[in-house]
């Protein structure tokens, strides 16, 4: 369903989670990794509270930083895009606990060079996935989508 939304706020979560998952990488620190996949899952069952967007609208948005650019859109494909990304980086998680570094960097580096993607190219993969599975007659929700 069509709905006014500020695409400010997803490059901002695009930004965030690039920016989180580098500097994880850059400094070797796996629980970064565990926060943003926290903080992805969290804010794909509940959008309300997702960490990312409380601070654009609460702090980025007020202050002036950041101004919105409100189009319509379907949110859903965009939550569907950050659950998936959420899953790869528990996966990476269980893969860091495992004692498997590279596989839960690649994991984690998947699911940055995919919110790349989509925040400088504009294409989001999980967005094209979700549309290819509502083609199909799989549609994917969540209770807190339609709020």
């Amino acid at each position: 369903m069509a709905q006014k939304i500020d695409q400010t706020v997803l490059k901002f979560n695009q930004a965030s989670i690039i920016t989180l998952l580098v500097l994880a990488f850059l400094f070797n620190q796996a629980w970064l990794v565990a926060v943003v996949a926290v903080v992805m899952v969290v804010g794909t069952w509940w959008p309300q509270v997702g960490l990312f967007k409380l601070f654009y609208t609460r702090v980025l948005k007020p202050a002036g930083w950041l101004k919105p650019d409100v189009v319509t859109d379907e949110m859903q494909p965009h939550l569907f895009a950050q659950g998936v990304g959420g899953i790869f980086l528990m996966l990476s998680v269980l893969a860091f606990v495992a004692g498997s570094a590279g596989l839960g960097w690649l994991l984690a580096g998947i699911v940055a060079v995919l919110a790349a993607v989509n925040l400088f190219l504009h294409f989001c993969l999980g967005c094209f996935i979700y549309f290819q599975l509502a083609r199909r007659g799989i549609h994917v929700t969540l209770p807190g989508w339609s709020a």
